[in-house]
């Protein structure tokens, strides 16, 4: 189960690349958690956005705010229903053209094959100060 959890996780992860939104919503659950680690107050993406509606705003401020250069999941690892995958990323601010450059890990929770629950951990401080 856990290659075939990670080959699911890797799917997601290439539709984000190709901008198919609509591949990653269709493979979460109605009620999905989605949470990014840090305060709405503090930067637009932060917080929690629960539901398919709100993983599709989740995106649609991503597209509004960030321009990434570099996108990177450069590891994979799987345990029960769920799935760790770090990786990197740069990105340009549109509204200020400060970067950001950091680590991060996601944690997918897996529920009859779609995506139950996702946890984002990054350098938060960098994304606040970059887009005031």
């Amino acid at each position: 189960m856990s290659d075939a959890n990670i080959a699911f996780v890797q799917s997601l992860y290439a539709a984000f690349g190709r901008g198919d939104i609509a591949f990653i919503l269709s493979n979460v659950t109605p009620d999905v958690s989605w949470d990014m680690t840090g305060r709405p107050e503090d930067y637009v993406r932060f917080g929690a956005h629960d539901g398919a509606a709100g993983v599709q705003r989740f995106f649609e401020l991503l597209v509004e705010n960030e321009d990434f250069t570099e996108f990177q999941p450069t590891e994979f690892r799987a345990a029960g229903d769920k799935v760790y995958v770090l990786g990197h990323l740069s990105l340009r601010m549109k509204k200020t053209g400060r970067s950001v450059t950091t680590d991060w890990i996601h944690i997918m929770t897996l529920k009859n094959g779609k995506v139950a629950a996702f946890k984002e951990f990054l350098d938060t401080a960098q994304f606040v100060a970059a887009s005031r």
